[in-house]
């Protein structure tokens, strides 16, 4: 153990001249000009998911699947302790790369192919990384797009989520540009167009028959189903800390001087972070859909279609696409469900299935070739894949 002696120390404040000339400003996050297609980003900081945080995110964002909320019940399907939620990797790992990806962004525009590869657990270190896969600029006087590869990594360097993600993003413009660390472009990069879900030995035990409801197994979702979610969830200033929690740094979540300063829809208070909206519209699906799922399968294309504020009180509706019998290729009996997944805004589900039928099930980017009109209270949408267990 090192002892270095230390003692009281004077002030020095009032006898320092304040030199003005020797100002110093972190600027964060890269216009679209500092983009480079190929570049790899290694994004600063890394996430120990202890015990406490995942619970306490399973809980704050209404998860209902065991998996994540009781180790008894994880360790006797197979696994080696209770799951950290899907969900919370995500925004963990979209979040660590904002500095460099996304801070000066207009809007996120997309996901894409996320894939959940492997377990995370309490007590695992996540790190993130980014590849630039494309950039698609339309001039100096209007905002290009980003296409950007993210990859999540536990502390032995194993992938454990991969996606994609489309971001919007303006020049410089003569603004003042911050010294984001250098690229690289050897950096180690595992990603995979081939991906491989590496499970343990998958189990199903008996004595744990009420830790769920009984419709909620593969046998009890058919193609053609629609669950409207009887609950919603208001969200409140609680999402200033959460932003922060999960590691996110865009100023448009926290600071309303920033966002005040912004035009537009998303400008006046602080938008709440997309990530944490994802994350609170599938757990309001939760106790219907996904309370037996042993393994979330990934999502593909899903849009914000609309920003969130506090005090908004979100809703959501799913609609099963297709069910496949997957036999016992993950260890035991189950079958995969193919959702689509839509969110809303202060609108109760049931009146919005009411008021707008079978337009809600339509992408708010065909609306216009469909002659209809987009829906305002609709704020996000996007298709999902679960692997449920047999009864």
């Amino acid at each position: 153990m090192a002892k270095i002696p230390t003692s009281p120390f004077a002030e020095l404040g009032p006898k320092t001249p304040v030199e003005t000339g020797t100002v110093k400003r972190g600027i964060y996050g890269r216009y679209l000009e500092e983009f480079t297609e190929g570049a790899i980003f290694e994004h600063p900081r890394e996430l120990t998911i202890d015990r406490s945080f995942a619970q306490e995110f399973a809980t704050t964002f209404m998860e209902a699947n065991p998996l994540y909320l009781s180790a008894p019940y994880a360790q006797a399907h197979g696994f080696k302790d209770l799951l950290v939620s899907p969900l919370m990797v995500f925004n963990v790992a979209l979040s660590l790369g904002v500095q460099n990806d996304s801070e000066k962004a207009l809007a996120n525009l997309g996901y894409y192919d996320v894939q959940f590869l492997k377990p995370v657990y309490p007590g695992d270190t996540l790190s993130a990384k980014t590849k630039i896969i494309k950039i698609d600029d339309k001039g100096a006087d209007k905002p290009g797009i980003v296409h950007v590869r993210t990859i999540c990594l536990n502390q032995n360097r194993e992938l454990v989520l991969q996606y994609e993600r489309k971001i919007m993003i303006y020049h410089s413009n003569g603004k003042p540009k911050g010294t984001p660390k250098p690229v690289i472009k050897e950096a180690f990069f595992p990603e995979t167009d081939s991906p491989v879900i590496e499970l343990p030995e998958l189990k199903f035990p008996k004595g744990f028959e009420t830790s769920t409801w009984t419709d909620t197994y593969f046998e009890n979702f058919a193609a053609g189903q629609i669950y409207i979610h009887q609950n919603g969830r208001t969200i409140t200033d609680e999402h200033f800390p959460w932003t922060y929690r999960v590691g996110n740094t865009h100023p448009l979540h926290y600071d309303k001087l920033y966002s005040s300063g912004i035009s537009g829809p998303m400008g006046g208070e602080p938008v709440v972070y997309g990530g944490l909206v994802f994350a609170w519209l599938c757990g309001l699906s939760s106790r219907d859909v996904t309370e037996n799922v042993i393994w979330d399968l990934g999502f593909t294309e899903g849009y914000h279609t609309q920003p969130s504020f506090s005090g908004d009180t979100v809703t959501a509706i799913t609609r099963v696409l297709s069910v496949k019998d997957r036999g016992t290729e993950f260890g035991i009996p189950a079958g995969e469900v193919h959702l689509q997944f839509i969110g809303l805004k202060n609108i109760k589900a049931n009146d919005a299935f009411e008021k707008f039928g079978a337009d809600l099930f339509l992408k708010e980017n065909d609306k216009k070739k469909h002659g209809k009109e987009k829906l305002p209270e609709k704020i996000f949408e996007i298709e999902r894949k679960i692997l449920i267990k047999k009864k």
